[in-house]
């Protein structure tokens, strides 16, 4: 896509797309909270709404009662397919169906899985550590029990990092755009690599819809970021920006029977403690897609360079 506001040099593609993405832009958590019958039974006007939200800040909170959906484990493949993701992610550790229970695991904790723990998660979308045809591009959580204490997400989205951080220094991308920008080491247990190392960006643009994608950890011990002085920096600013309280970045505790839509945005969550009766219980689902209808050209129309 020539004229992709998110390639380096394309000033004013950017200027205009940089406009229409902020007009407007939600200042609260609220306005992105979404209420619904049911996630695995849309009608018109909620799948309209739930649209809009995820076309603005590629990301939507929705919220039915719990007590109309219980713990249906089918409920993330069925609204994941009304937007479009049919194409799940079988990642390592993954229930048998492709939808991930997470929950504390202490075998998981000791392999070094820290989402099935209850310790908190740094900031990071999911998936980063996949090759290049298996990016995660979509994800959804589904809450049937939060913790009784902690447990909440910030959320940020990639399109207001990138944003934030082209407009502080626009090389600061072209830096994170670059192949070697960062490499994740691989996984191994008892000599057997269970997964190759990987390097790549951590900003790119599908040749499919000319959406943004963006990978990427705060993890300090499974990373190893390209050691020139400019990526470094772009680095640090990009830290900075996360360790922040901008208005950007959305913190919320996902109640039972909410949920979180989303082109797999940058997310943390803190450490929670739960009862030994009640534990705390969610379900992911991640896709290769994105949600239909919000690459780039479904916001703002083709740009003309």
């Amino acid at each position: 896509m020539q004229a992709s506001p998110f390639l380096p040099g394309n000033d004013q593609a950017y200027l205009r797309w940089r406009e229409t993405k902020l007009n407007a832009y939600p200042e609260s958590v609220d306005n992105l909270r979404v209420e619904i019958q049911h996630p695995s039974r849309l009608s018109g006007d909620e799948t309209s709404k739930l649209l809009a939200c995820c076309q603005k800040t590629n990301m939507v909170v929705y919220a039915t009662d719990p007590s109309v959906c219980g713990e249906e484990k089918d409920i993330p493949r069925a609204l994941g397919a009304h937007f479009g993701m049919t194409r799940l992610d079988p990642n390592l550790l993954a229930d048998d169906d492709g939808i991930t229970s997470l929950q504390v695991v202490p075998g998981k904790l000791q392999r070094g899985y820290i989402p099935y723990s209850d310790r908190r998660l740094l900031w990071h979308t999911d998936g980063y550590y996949n090759n290049g045809d298996m990016q995660i591009r979509g994800m959804l959580l589904h809450c049937v029990r939060p913790a009784t204490r902690g447990g909440e997400n910030a959320l940020l989205d990639p399109e207001i990092a990138f944003i934030l951080l082209r407009d502080r220094e626009p090389r600061y991308i072209e830096a994170l755009m670059a192949e070697d920008a960062m490499t994740i080491p691989a996984n191994s247990e008892t000599d057997v690599v269970e997964r190759p190392a990987q390097s790549g960006p951590v900003f790119s643009v599908s040749a499919v819809d000319g959406s943004l994608h963006m990978r990427y950890t705060a993890r300090t011990r499974s990373i190893e970021w390209n050691p020139s002085s400019l990526t470094q920096e772009a680095v640090a600013a990009l830290a900075e920006l996360l360790d922040s309280h901008s208005t950007y970045i959305f913190r919320h505790k996902l109640k039972a029977g909410e949920g979180l839509l989303c082109n797999n945005v940058l997310h943390n969550r803190t450490a929670f403690e739960t009862g030994e009766a009640d534990t705390r219980l969610l379900y992911r689902a991640r896709y290769y897609d994105r949600i239909a209808h919000t690459g780039i050209e479904d916001i703002i129309g083709v740009m003309e360079p």
